[in-house]
């Protein structure tokens, strides 16, 4: 069983390799991430925002609820930009894809239609933030894609002003992007008009209407988030890195479920999203390899102590590479069953916990990678997240890692003895 299970995962190990380094996947990875920044920014303003309404901080208020509208309810905006702008970098690795980025920016306020707001008896032209935030994350990244693909092969087919070898780059680079800039714009021009008289109004709501509701149905369901742990798990039990491969399908949807969250919270309503970005990262914090470590301290066998020894402080911190690489977990099929069952398990329970209100709904802030345990639950404000965290790690996990880390204990205990 194990060498046909083996050899399946060695016959299709090629194609996830495909996958995982697929330019798209790849771009959509590296915009996303590049978000982070305005995220966790915007996340511990809007949580500023709503302590200092509750304390009439009215000038702190102010400044922290204006970080938030221009960091997690601009986020299409930094999307748009980042998709494009990295997506040109796979294909042409000598252009920086600044130019294409600004193009697909254009493009996405081409197509983003414009409200009208009353100072006085004037009526000024302003852009609604409807479609900058959650809303138009999908619409964002397609534009982003669409843009920066066009640029892509505008470029590889030469249809760019090509200026004398003496000018400057930055001169040349100008003129470079003149022609995609004004075909793509005018493009970008025709299909606003044409979804002006449709039902949608605009290529945002189209988007919205028939992509992202669905998606968001089927990707920020329980059921699907217990699909995603299971199959990154059994990818990284095969030695595949199965968080590249399977996370930036999804992290769209989450993400903005989270952001949702943030925005009702801002608005001094309660979170309506269990799930989200930051559930999943913060209940699968370290893929709860900290209870294995833990009991490898008091394993029997000296392999599993010493392990035990040397990886316990960065799973202290989430970093667990000592543990499943110095197991190894990749593999092992001694530990195969908790290793890939586990985080589906804590998740269930942490779900079913947050439903019957025994744990707060998440805040959807976003946490910084390498934050000790406890502390990385904490960005959330909540006491009941921090000691959900607690208990997983400490307690639950431990439990499920014990009859396993038991048995394979044992038989490194008899293989050191009969050695000695």
């Amino acid at each position: 069983m194990k060498n046909k299970m083996s050899g399946f995962f060695e016959k299709i190990s090629p194609v996830l390799d495909k996958i995982g380094t697929n330019k798209y996947l790849q771009t959509i990875t590296g915009a996303m991430m590049a978000t982070f920044g305005p995220v966790i920014l915007g996340s511990f303003a809007t949580l500023l925002a709503v302590l200092a309404a509750s304390q009439k901080w009215t000038q702190v208020q102010a400044v922290a609820s204006n970080i938030g509208n221009v960091t997690i309810n601009m986020l299409a905006v930094y999307i748009v930009f980042l998709v494009a702008k990295h997506l040109v970098t796979q294909f042409i690795p000598s252009d920086d894809g600044t130019s294409a980025g600004i193009i697909a920016l254009m493009s996405f306020f081409i197509l983003t239609p414009l409200g009208q707001i009353k100072d006085g008896k004037n009526l000024i032209t302003a852009i609604p933030t409807t479609w900058l935030s959650a809303q138009g994350v999908f619409s964002a990244l397609i534009v982003g894609m669409l843009v920066g693909r066009m640029y892509v092969y505008i470029k590889q087919h030469g249809w760019t002003i090509k200026m004398p070898a003496g000018v400057p780059p930055m001169v040349s680079g100008a003129f470079a992007s003149l022609i995609p800039g004004v075909v793509i714009g005018v493009i970008a021009g025709l299909i606003s008009f044409f979804f002006m008289s449709t039902s949608w109004g605009s290529v945002h709501q189209m988007v919205y209407s028939i992509i992202q509701v669905p998606l968001r149905g089927l990707g920020g369901s329980i059921g699907a988030m217990v699909t995603v742990s299971l199959v990154m798990q059994v990818l990284w039990f095969f030695g595949i890195h199965g968080t590249s491969v399977v996370l930036p399908l999804v992290t769209p949807i989450w993400l903005a479920m989270d952001i949702e969250n943030l925005n009702a919270i801002q608005a001094g309503h309660a979170a309506p999203n269990v799930l989200g970005l930051a559930f999943f990262n913060i209940i699968t914090w370290g893929g709860t390899a900290l209870g294995l470590v833990l009991l490898m301290l008091i394993a029997k066998s000296k392999r599993y102590r010493e392990l035990g020894r040397l990886a316990v402080v960065p799973a202290l911190f989430g970093i667990t590479e000592p543990v499943i690489f110095g197991t190894p977990l990749v593999l092992n099929f001694d530990l195969a069953v908790p290793f890939i069952t586990n985080n589906t398990i804590v998740l269930l329970l942490s779900y079913f916990a947050t439903k019957i209100g025994l744990v707060a709904n998440f805040t959807g802030v976003q946490s910084i990678f390498g934050l000790p345990l406890g502390f990385q639950a904490a960005v959330e404000g909540r006491v009941s997240i921090v000691i959900l965290q607690l208990v997983i790690q400490l307690i639950i996990a431990p439990l499920l890692w014990y009859p396993w880390l038991r048995h394979a204990d044992n038989k490194a205990l008899k293989a050191e003895q009969s050695a000695a």
